[in-house]
């Protein structure tokens, strides 16, 4: 999946959930993206988070420490 596919999913869900309290929101997101997105695509968001974040929602942002690890074996 492209990069950019990847962060507007993300920020999709992002904005749904921007009209919760914040830390609901930020919640929101991270069980959302750990329950919803196949281990291939947490990765990637990963790679992304970690290289510069450019794009992506600051709630995504603040969902990173949240969000379900990718296991190495998956």
């Amino acid at each position: 999946m492209s990069p950019e596919k990847l962060i507007r999913m993300a920020n999709q869900i992002a904005t749904f959930f921007r009209t919760k309290p914040h830390e609901e929101a930020v919640m929101g997101v991270a069980e959302h993206i750990s329950n919803f997105w196949e281990p291939r695509m947490r990765a990637r968001l990963f790679d992304l988070l970690s290289d510069n974040c450019q794009g992506l929602d600051p709630l995504v942002i603040e969902a990173k420490d949240y969000i379900r690890p990718v296991e190495e074996n998956a």
